[in-house]
């Protein structure tokens, strides 16, 4: 019975028929590092016969397939092995938590004083500065709801996008930022004398044209 492989749980296989080559990722974070690459003889062997059939026929390119057959029969003993060099390549990188059984990488998820990874035993100084953070957003959003940001837009006055003057935007300005006119400035119907507001055209009372100012 063949030696069983331990730490594969979270690994990806990149071997090709050149060689072999797997990547290990942390559980909790994901990140990881990859083995080195082990070149498989038959995989070698076969791409010189590839090479070799191009130049002198079917025969080689026969010899090749047959080359390649026999990698793809014998891969699986040659794969173990190889992922059982990569584990021990690798294996030193990680921990393994004896709460969860994850495979963790030390330098970010590991509580070295708990001897647990951060999952299980998250780091307290940590945990601190995050609730800290969360907590200063929720005051701030609090503080901003609570205070009165408009407290000098006065909302009886009639509110016009543009300035009636020249046509620049106008914002909550009283006077135009750009010709300086008096935003909500009234006028009167020159033929009645009802005050007109700056946005209106005709006079709401007798339908006068409102007069251009010279």
């Amino acid at each position: 019975m063949g030696e069983i492989i331990r730490f594969v749980n979270n690994y990806e296989d990149l071997s090709t028929d050149r060689g072999y080559q797997f990547k290990f990722n942390c559980d909790h974070c994901g990140n990881g590092y990859m083995s080195s690459f082990q070149p498989s003889m038959l995989g070698m062997a076969s791409g010189l016969l590839n090479a070799a059939s191009s130049i002198f026929g079917g025969i080689l390119g026969r010899a090749s397939d047959s080359a390649y057959h026999v990698q793809q029969a014998v891969g699986g003993k040659a794969h173990d092995e190889a992922l059982k060099k990569a584990v021990e390549e690798i294996k030193h990188k990680f921990k393994q938590c004896t709460k969860c059984g994850k495979w963790v990488c030390p330098d970010v998820c590991w509580n070295e004083r708990r001897n647990l990874c951060e999952e299980c035993a998250p780091d307290l100084g940590e945990a601190t500065a995050s609730a800290q953070a969360r907590a200063a957003v929720e005051q701030i959003e609090e503080k901003a709801r609570s205070t009165n940001l408009v407290e000098e837009v006065d909302m009886r006055v009639e509110a016009v996008a543009s300035c009636p003057s020249c046509g620049a935007r106008a914002g909550t300005s009283k006077f135009c930022p750009e010709c300086g006119q008096p935003i909500n400035a009234k006028d009167k119907c020159p033929k009645c004398g009802t005050e007109m507001p700056a946005s209106v055209k005709f006079c709401p009372e007798c339908g006068e044209r409102r007069r251009p100012k010279l």
